[in-house]
Protein backbone atom coordinates (compact mmCIF):
# COMPACT_ATOMS: atom_id res chain seq x y z
CA UNK A 1 0.00 0.00 0.00
CA UNK A 2 1.36 3.24 -0.98
CA UNK A 3 1.81 5.65 1.99
CA UNK A 4 0.10 8.47 0.04
CA UNK A 5 -2.21 9.27 -2.73
CA UNK A 6 -1.86 11.93 -5.04
CA UNK A 7 -5.04 12.74 -7.36
CA UNK A 8 -4.24 15.60 -10.06
CA UNK A 9 -7.32 16.71 -11.95
CA UNK A 10 -6.00 17.81 -15.54
CA UNK A 11 -8.14 20.12 -17.73
CA UNK A 12 -6.11 22.58 -20.02
CA UNK A 13 -2.96 23.33 -18.39
CA UNK A 14 -0.60 22.32 -20.87
CA UNK A 15 1.12 25.67 -19.60
CA UNK A 16 1.68 24.38 -16.22
CA UNK A 17 1.62 20.81 -16.03
CA UNK A 18 4.79 19.88 -16.08
CA UNK A 19 5.94 22.07 -13.15
CA UNK A 20 3.11 20.61 -11.22
CA UNK A 21 3.95 16.87 -12.33
CA UNK A 22 8.00 17.37 -11.89
CA UNK A 23 7.14 18.55 -8.33
CA UNK A 24 5.59 15.69 -7.12
CA UNK A 25 7.56 12.57 -8.68
CA UNK A 26 10.54 14.75 -7.00
CA UNK A 27 8.80 14.05 -3.71
CA UNK A 28 11.08 13.30 -1.21
CA UNK A 29 9.00 10.40 0.22
CA UNK A 30 9.28 7.80 -2.11
CA UNK A 31 6.44 5.44 -1.38
CA UNK A 32 3.78 7.22 -3.14
CA UNK A 33 1.01 6.87 -6.37
CA UNK A 34 0.48 10.10 -8.26
CA UNK A 35 -2.86 9.21 -9.72
CA UNK A 36 -3.60 11.75 -13.02
CA UNK A 37 -6.68 12.26 -14.09
CA UNK A 38 -6.99 14.43 -17.64
CA UNK A 39 -10.57 15.15 -17.31
CA UNK A 40 -11.47 15.28 -21.20
CA UNK A 41 -8.90 17.94 -21.72
CA UNK A 42 -8.93 19.15 -25.60
CA UNK A 43 -5.14 20.91 -25.35
CA UNK A 44 -2.15 18.94 -25.24
CA UNK A 45 -2.64 17.89 -21.49
CA UNK A 46 -2.08 13.89 -22.38
CA UNK A 47 0.96 14.31 -24.11
CA UNK A 48 2.58 15.53 -21.66
CA UNK A 49 1.37 13.05 -18.73
CA UNK A 50 2.19 10.61 -21.19
CA UNK A 51 5.82 11.87 -20.71
CA UNK A 52 5.88 11.25 -17.36
CA UNK A 53 3.66 8.06 -17.24
CA UNK A 54 6.71 6.39 -19.51
CA UNK A 55 9.39 8.06 -17.46
CA UNK A 56 8.20 7.30 -13.85
CA UNK A 57 5.53 4.12 -14.44
CA UNK A 58 5.84 3.15 -11.02
CA UNK A 59 4.99 6.21 -9.84
CA UNK A 60 2.53 7.73 -12.17
CA UNK A 61 -0.83 6.37 -12.89
CA UNK A 62 -2.56 8.08 -16.08
CA UNK A 63 -6.25 7.72 -16.26
CA UNK A 64 -8.52 9.22 -19.48
CA UNK A 65 -12.25 10.16 -18.47
CA UNK A 66 -14.80 12.00 -20.24
CA UNK A 67 -15.40 15.41 -18.94
CA UNK A 68 -17.24 16.05 -15.53
CA UNK A 69 -15.76 19.04 -13.56
CA UNK A 70 -13.06 18.94 -10.71
CA UNK A 71 -15.21 17.22 -8.83
CA UNK A 72 -16.12 14.16 -10.56
CA UNK A 73 -12.61 13.96 -11.33
CA UNK A 74 -11.39 13.99 -7.94
CA UNK A 75 -13.75 11.18 -6.91
CA UNK A 76 -12.39 9.34 -9.88
CA UNK A 77 -9.25 9.27 -8.91
CA UNK A 78 -10.55 8.62 -5.17
CA UNK A 79 -12.03 5.42 -6.36
CA UNK A 80 -8.68 4.31 -8.21
CA UNK A 81 -6.71 5.47 -4.96
CA UNK A 82 -4.99 3.16 -2.76
CA UNK A 83 -2.57 5.06 -0.46
CA UNK A 84 -2.96 5.23 3.17
CA UNK A 85 -3.54 9.21 3.22
CA UNK A 86 -4.98 11.02 0.26
CA UNK A 87 -3.59 14.09 -1.50
CA UNK A 88 -4.87 16.34 -3.65
CA UNK A 89 -2.69 19.19 -6.01
CA UNK A 90 -4.13 21.32 -8.58
CA UNK A 91 -2.51 20.96 -12.29
CA UNK A 92 -1.77 24.29 -12.18
CA UNK A 93 0.19 24.43 -8.63
CA UNK A 94 3.45 23.27 -7.36
CA UNK A 95 4.23 21.94 -4.08
CA UNK A 96 7.86 21.64 -2.12
CA UNK A 97 9.80 18.53 -2.46
CA UNK A 98 9.36 17.80 1.67
CA UNK A 99 5.62 17.94 1.36
CA UNK A 100 4.72 15.01 1.94
CA UNK A 101 7.27 13.12 3.89
CA UNK A 102 7.18 15.95 6.91
CA UNK A 103 2.97 15.50 6.70
CA UNK A 104 2.90 11.84 6.46
CA UNK A 105 5.99 11.60 9.20
CA UNK A 106 3.14 14.25 11.53
CA UNK A 107 0.53 12.05 10.67
CA UNK A 108 2.56 9.12 11.72
CA UNK A 109 4.14 11.05 15.20
CA UNK A 110 0.73 11.75 16.01
CA UNK A 111 -1.90 9.33 14.66
CA UNK A 112 -3.34 12.61 13.09
CA UNK A 113 -6.60 11.55 10.41
CA UNK A 114 -5.81 15.08 8.76
CA UNK A 115 -2.48 17.25 8.33
CA UNK A 116 -2.43 20.30 7.47
CA UNK A 117 0.61 22.67 6.09
CA UNK A 118 0.62 26.61 4.96
CA UNK A 119 0.46 27.75 1.52
CA UNK A 120 1.16 30.79 -0.84
CA UNK A 121 -0.14 32.13 -3.51
CA UNK A 122 2.59 33.08 -6.17
CA UNK A 123 1.57 34.99 -9.69
CA UNK A 124 2.98 33.94 -12.97
CA UNK A 125 6.38 34.92 -12.64
CA UNK A 126 6.25 32.62 -9.31
CA UNK A 127 6.62 35.81 -7.06
CA UNK A 128 4.73 35.16 -4.27
CA UNK A 129 1.88 37.65 -4.15
CA UNK A 130 0.09 36.42 -0.21
CA UNK A 131 0.67 33.92 2.31
CA UNK A 132 -1.78 32.04 3.91
CA UNK A 133 -0.80 30.93 7.50
CA UNK A 134 -3.64 28.05 8.23
CA UNK A 135 -3.14 27.67 11.78
CA UNK A 136 -0.98 29.74 14.23
CA UNK A 137 -0.07 29.97 17.19
CA UNK A 138 -1.05 26.02 18.15
CA UNK A 139 1.02 23.01 18.41
CA UNK A 140 2.10 20.38 16.06
CA UNK A 141 -0.74 18.24 17.64
CA UNK A 142 -4.39 19.16 17.95
CA UNK A 143 -6.93 17.40 19.66
CA UNK A 144 -9.98 18.56 18.26
CA UNK A 145 -12.48 18.18 21.50
CA UNK A 146 -9.96 20.55 23.18
CA UNK A 147 -9.33 23.04 20.46
CA UNK A 148 -12.12 23.08 18.66
CA UNK A 149 -12.16 26.97 17.15
CA UNK A 150 -10.31 25.23 14.57
CA UNK A 151 -12.73 24.20 13.18
CA UNK A 152 -14.36 27.91 12.66
CA UNK A 153 -10.80 29.39 11.96
CA UNK A 154 -9.70 27.11 9.34
CA UNK A 155 -9.47 27.90 5.28
CA UNK A 156 -10.96 24.81 4.05
CA UNK A 157 -8.65 24.27 1.08
CA UNK A 158 -8.70 20.81 -0.70
CA UNK A 159 -5.02 21.34 -1.41
CA UNK A 160 -2.66 21.80 1.40
CA UNK A 161 -4.00 18.89 3.95
CA UNK A 162 -3.64 15.10 3.16
CA UNK A 163 -6.40 13.17 4.57
CA UNK A 164 -6.91 9.37 6.19
CA UNK A 165 -8.19 7.23 3.36
CA UNK A 166 -11.40 6.29 5.31
CA UNK A 167 -12.37 10.01 6.33
CA UNK A 168 -13.85 9.43 2.43
CA UNK A 169 -15.95 6.84 3.42
CA UNK A 170 -19.71 7.01 2.45
CA UNK A 171 -18.41 11.02 1.49
CA UNK A 172 -16.82 12.36 -2.00
CA UNK A 173 -16.99 15.84 -3.43
CA UNK A 174 -20.71 17.57 -4.65
CA UNK A 175 -20.56 17.39 -8.66
CA UNK A 176 -21.62 20.56 -10.68
CA UNK A 177 -20.92 22.83 -8.20
CA UNK A 178 -18.46 25.42 -7.07
CA UNK A 179 -16.64 25.64 -3.60
CA UNK A 180 -16.90 22.24 -3.36
CA UNK A 181 -14.17 22.22 -0.92
CA UNK A 182 -16.48 24.53 1.60
CA UNK A 183 -18.70 22.16 0.90
CA UNK A 184 -16.61 18.49 1.94
CA UNK A 185 -13.65 19.65 4.24
CA UNK A 186 -15.07 20.73 6.97
CA UNK A 187 -17.36 17.26 6.87
CA UNK A 188 -14.25 15.60 6.98
CA UNK A 189 -12.60 17.53 9.96
CA UNK A 190 -15.76 16.83 11.95
CA UNK A 191 -15.03 12.79 11.66
CA UNK A 192 -11.73 13.80 13.16
CA UNK A 193 -10.47 13.73 17.04
CA UNK A 194 -6.75 14.55 16.09
CA UNK A 195 -4.97 16.49 13.54
CA UNK A 196 -2.00 17.64 12.39
CA UNK A 197 -0.32 20.69 11.46
CA UNK A 198 3.49 22.32 9.75
CA UNK A 199 4.17 26.24 9.93
CA UNK A 200 6.09 25.51 6.47
CA UNK A 201 4.53 26.82 3.60
CA UNK A 202 4.47 23.86 1.17
CA UNK A 203 2.03 24.33 -1.10
CA UNK A 204 2.61 27.28 -4.00
CA UNK A 205 -1.41 28.38 -5.36
CA UNK A 206 -0.39 29.57 -8.91
CA UNK A 207 -2.74 33.01 -9.40
CA UNK A 208 -3.89 33.08 -12.79
CA UNK A 209 -5.36 35.69 -14.72
CA UNK A 210 -7.89 33.37 -16.75
CA UNK A 211 -8.62 31.58 -13.58
CA UNK A 212 -12.48 30.71 -13.13
CA UNK A 213 -12.41 32.41 -9.80
CA UNK A 214 -11.79 35.84 -11.45
CA UNK A 215 -15.69 36.22 -13.00
CA UNK A 216 -17.91 36.74 -10.38
CA UNK A 217 -21.64 35.02 -11.14
CA UNK A 218 -24.79 33.71 -9.32
CA UNK A 219 -22.79 30.69 -9.15
CA UNK A 220 -21.77 32.14 -5.87
CA UNK A 221 -24.72 30.84 -4.03
CA UNK A 222 -23.27 27.64 -3.88
CA UNK A 223 -21.14 29.35 -1.03
CA UNK A 224 -24.11 29.10 0.70
CA UNK A 225 -25.09 25.78 0.19
CA UNK A 226 -21.91 24.38 1.05
CA UNK A 227 -22.24 26.05 4.31
CA UNK A 228 -25.81 24.50 4.55
CA UNK A 229 -24.59 20.97 3.82
CA UNK A 230 -21.93 21.54 6.57
CA UNK A 231 -24.42 22.52 9.07
CA UNK A 232 -26.99 19.57 7.83
CA UNK A 233 -23.88 17.24 9.16
CA UNK A 234 -22.41 19.89 11.97
CA UNK A 235 -25.85 18.32 13.70
CA UNK A 236 -25.05 14.28 13.46
CA UNK A 237 -21.31 14.67 14.02
CA UNK A 238 -19.48 14.14 17.30
CA UNK A 239 -19.30 18.13 17.96
CA UNK A 240 -22.85 18.53 17.69
CA UNK A 241 -22.75 20.33 21.15
CA UNK A 242 -20.26 23.00 19.68
CA UNK A 243 -22.73 25.60 19.06
CA UNK A 244 -20.28 28.64 19.30
CA UNK A 245 -17.77 27.13 16.97
CA UNK A 246 -20.57 26.71 14.02
CA UNK A 247 -21.86 30.08 14.37
CA UNK A 248 -18.67 31.40 14.22
CA UNK A 249 -17.77 28.72 11.05
CA UNK A 250 -21.45 30.11 9.70
CA UNK A 251 -19.90 34.19 10.35
CA UNK A 252 -17.03 33.28 8.39
CA UNK A 253 -17.65 31.38 5.51
CA UNK A 254 -21.35 32.31 4.78
CA UNK A 255 -21.24 35.97 5.59
CA UNK A 256 -17.71 37.19 5.17
CA UNK A 257 -16.02 35.04 2.63
CA UNK A 258 -19.73 35.52 0.52
CA UNK A 259 -19.64 38.58 0.79
CA UNK A 260 -15.91 38.99 -0.33
CA UNK A 261 -17.54 37.42 -3.57
CA UNK A 262 -20.49 39.13 -3.51
CA UNK A 263 -18.83 42.90 -4.04
CA UNK A 264 -17.13 41.70 -7.05
CA UNK A 265 -20.43 40.69 -9.01
CA UNK A 266 -21.38 43.14 -11.79
CA UNK A 267 -25.13 42.12 -13.02
CA UNK A 268 -27.76 44.09 -10.85
CA UNK A 269 -30.12 41.56 -11.34
CA UNK A 270 -27.90 38.66 -9.85
CA UNK A 271 -26.21 40.92 -7.29
CA UNK A 272 -29.43 41.67 -5.87
CA UNK A 273 -30.54 38.19 -5.90
CA UNK A 274 -27.64 36.93 -4.00
CA UNK A 275 -27.48 39.69 -1.43
CA UNK A 276 -31.16 38.91 -0.80
CA UNK A 277 -30.21 35.04 -0.26
CA UNK A 278 -27.36 36.28 2.32
CA UNK A 279 -30.08 37.98 4.49
CA UNK A 280 -32.03 34.88 4.50
CA UNK A 281 -29.85 33.56 5.53
CA UNK A 282 -28.42 35.17 8.35
CA UNK A 283 -31.81 35.22 9.33
CA UNK A 284 -32.09 31.85 9.16
CA UNK A 285 -28.75 31.12 11.37
CA UNK A 286 -29.78 34.12 14.15
CA UNK A 287 -26.60 35.81 13.40
CA UNK A 288 -26.46 39.67 14.69
CA UNK A 289 -24.71 42.51 13.19
CA UNK A 290 -22.92 42.74 16.43
CA UNK A 291 -21.64 38.95 16.11
CA UNK A 292 -20.45 40.08 12.85
CA UNK A 293 -18.29 42.77 13.73
CA UNK A 294 -17.25 41.16 16.64
CA UNK A 295 -16.26 38.10 15.41
CA UNK A 296 -12.72 36.71 16.04
CA UNK A 297 -10.29 34.67 14.10
CA UNK A 298 -7.17 33.07 15.58
CA UNK A 299 -8.48 35.42 18.81
CA UNK A 300 -8.16 38.65 16.83
CA UNK A 301 -10.71 40.78 15.19
CA UNK A 302 -11.28 39.24 11.86
CA UNK A 303 -12.65 42.75 10.51
CA UNK A 304 -9.87 44.43 11.69
CA UNK A 305 -7.40 42.47 10.48
CA UNK A 306 -8.66 43.25 6.88
CA UNK A 307 -7.71 45.72 4.09
CA UNK A 308 -9.47 49.23 4.58
CA UNK A 309 -11.18 49.06 1.19
CA UNK A 310 -12.49 45.59 2.65
CA UNK A 311 -13.52 47.13 6.05
CA UNK A 312 -14.84 49.62 4.43
CA UNK A 313 -17.18 47.85 2.42
CA UNK A 314 -18.32 45.23 4.59
CA UNK A 315 -19.52 48.03 7.23
CA UNK A 316 -21.39 49.48 4.70
CA UNK A 317 -23.02 46.54 3.80
CA UNK A 318 -24.30 46.28 7.54
CA UNK A 319 -25.83 50.05 7.09
CA UNK A 320 -27.22 49.90 3.62
CA UNK A 321 -24.84 51.73 1.80
CA UNK A 322 -22.94 49.00 0.14
CA UNK A 323 -23.94 49.57 -3.32
CA UNK A 324 -22.04 52.64 -3.44
CA UNK A 325 -19.30 51.23 -1.90
CA UNK A 326 -18.85 48.23 -4.56
CA UNK A 327 -18.60 50.67 -7.59
CA UNK A 328 -15.26 51.14 -5.78
CA UNK A 329 -13.63 47.90 -5.18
Amino acid sequence: MPKISIIVPVYQVEKYLRKCLDSLVNQTLEDIEILVVNDGSPDNSQNIINEFKDKFPLKIKAFIKENGGLSDARNFGLDKATGEFIGFVDSDDEVSKTMFEEMYSLAKKHDAEMVICNLQKVDQHGKITQKLTQIPNMPEKIDLRENFSVFSDLSYFACNKIFKRELFENSRFKKGVHFEDIQLIPQLLLKCKTIAQTQNYHYQYLERADSITKTHTKRGLDILKAVEAVNAAFEKSQYADKKIELKNFNILEGVYSYLAYLAFVKEEGAYREMEKALKTFIEKHHISKKEILIYQRFEKNYLLSLSLKKKIYYFHFFIGLHQVMRKLM
